[in-house]
């Protein structure tokens, strides 16, 4: 199911040429940052195919998220490090991934769109729709971008600290990903406030902990 820009085309009706879609990825990996996308596309322009990046492969990922950032009028990235993570805790982590990519915008968005919660502390008038990745196109297009920069740098890191499978499991819980853990011991990049994480150190077996799949994660 595609995305379709029925509330951005509402906003844009009266008046409001600035309208941010807003997601964030990497909540549930044991490794790596959190990751949020705000995007802003010109009134009356949408990237036709846009959906929820969980639902999408990975060269459709790619590919649409190049038409976005090249199509957009500005996009912006919010990250937050896996110390940060660890200070905060994840839920104020990814607010925070969140309202940086909001401020990274190159215009002050005069609407906000976003994901699943509202944004505290914007200056900006905001709604939040739960599971609007699937059906608000700019929420989409946000996760799609948000999902394709996260992948790259895990990546990137996946070179730094080989032995993890970083560039297989994007930072999640796999089996593989466990063994790891408990073969090397936690990198720099991981989150050492997730139980998983601490549980792996202690030398618990990967039966007593839940694992996730490697497809079809944010």
């Amino acid at each position: 199911m595609t995305a379709a820009p029925h509330l951005e085309t509402l906003l844009w009706r009266v008046g409001l040429k600035h309208v941010a879609g807003v997601d964030e990825v990497g909540m549930g990996p044991l490794a790596g940052p959190v990751i949020a996308a705000a995007v802003v596309m010109p009134p009356g322009s949408y990237v036709d195919g846009v959906a929820d990046s969980k639902v999408l492969t990975a060269a459709a990922r790619e590919r649409l998220a190049e038409e976005i950032h090249r199509r957009a009028l500005t996009v912006g990235i919010g990250v937050v490090e896996p110390e940060e993570i660890d200070r905060l805790n994840i839920y104020q982590a990814g607010l925070c991934a969140l309202r940086r990519a909001v401020e990274a915008l190159a215009v002050v968005p005069e609407f906000v769109l976003v994901d699943g919660r509202e944004i505290p502390g914007l200056a900006m008038p905001q709604s939040a729709y739960p599971k609007g990745d699937s059906f608000v196109c700019s929420i989409a297009a946000a996760s799609i971008v948000a999902k394709v920069h996260r992948d790259g740098l895990m990546r990137d890191l996946d070179r730094l600290y080989p032995g993890y499978g970083f560039a297989r499991h994007m930072g999640y819980s796999t089996r593989a990903h466990f063994a790891a853990i408990r073969e090397y011991g936690p990198s720099p990049i991981h989150r050492r406030s997730f139980a998983p994480v601490r549980a792996a150190v202690r030398g618990v077996t990967d039966t007593q902990l839940p694992l996730a799949p490697v497809t079809g994660l944010d």
